[in-house]
């Protein structure tokens, strides 16, 4: 496949992410790293549009990789997060400028391997890799593309809305690909309100960089700032075109973090806690 060849595979970009890391200061969120990443690598706007599985979700190739990277750093000791999705090198690490990517995936698929062989563990082995994350938000994606009304897109959008703390929500108009244009005001510590003009488009494409200066012409003289939201992804020129120098900001939520903010906000979404309880053998022998 071609866009194997044009993407850095996993293991390739575990140093990359090092990188990026130490760059932010030791911790970051996904969004930051990734955009360390692309910068540190210079890959190509036809490398960052490239999706992982446009039928299931808008989730780019290369954040699906960057996913296993952080995920067998993780595993092999280097990484840690945080459930707000900070990633951070833990302190015992800290002095590390690279690893062997080759011996971090030895490792790890070692773990694995003897964690499979214990029938205690089974069913706990992989539930911090991609592969178990994407499930649900592949069908998740599915539904908001495919699974819903006009209608009760446009009620979802509002829920999310308000209960991330916007009033007066108002939808002005629609398009044909089943996206709303709206406003409301931000309210924020009680103390601050931002008139903001929204735009959601509900579909699997990229949203381009002429896209958020229409999106801008309607919200000058209007509002205090923007926010573009898409079930979709934002090609690199449409993030750089909305936070231009000198235009009035506009904030960007992609198809994968509305579906963070929903399962943050709990619209839809049930997140169940499993107890995992381990035996300390040692703490026996001892006693």
């Amino acid at each position: 496949m071609a866009k194997d060849k044009q993407i850095p595979q996993f293991h390739e970009l575990m140093n990359p992410l090092l990188k990026a890391l130490r760059d932010l200061g030791g911790s970051g969120s996904i969004a930051e790293i990734g955009t360390k990443v692309t910068e540190t690598l210079e890959l190509p706007e036809s490398v960052l549009n490239t999706l992982h599985n446009p039928e299931k979700s808008s989730q780019s190739e290369l954040e699906y990789r960057l996913a296993w990277a952080r995920t067998y750093l993780k595993k092999f000791g280097v990484l840690n997060n945080s459930n707000r999705g900070v990633w951070v090198i833990v302190p015992e690490q800290q002095h590390i400028e690279a690893v062997d990517p080759q011996n971090v995936v030895k490792t790890v698929q070692e773990f694995h391997r003897r964690e499979r062989s214990t029938k205690e563990s089974i069913g706990s082995i992989d539930e911090d890799l991609p592969e178990a994350a994407e499930n649900w938000r592949a069908a998740l994606h599915q539904v908001l593309t495919k699974g819903m009304t006009p209608d009760a897109f446009e009620r979802l959008v509002k829920r999310m809305l308000r209960e991330s703390g916007f009033v007066k929500v108002e939808v002005t108009g629609r398009s044909g690909d089943c996206g709303i244009d709206g406003k409301g005001i931000m309210q924020i510590g009680g103390l601050l309100n931002f008139h903001v003009l929204f735009q959601c488009k509900r579909y699997q494409g990229s949203v381009s960089s002429s896209d958020i200066r229409d999106f801008r012409g309607a919200l000058v003289g209007r509002a205090d700032r923007g926010l573009f939201v898409t079930t979709g992804t934002f090609t690199s020129e449409a993030t750089k075109e909305a936070t231009r120098d000198g235009a009035p900001p506009i904030d960007l939520m992609d198809g994968e973090q509305l579906i963070d903010k929903l399962k943050e906000l709990g619209l839809g979404i049930k997140t169940e806690m499993v107890e995992r309880v381990d035996i300390d053998e040692d703490w026996f022998k001892n006693i």
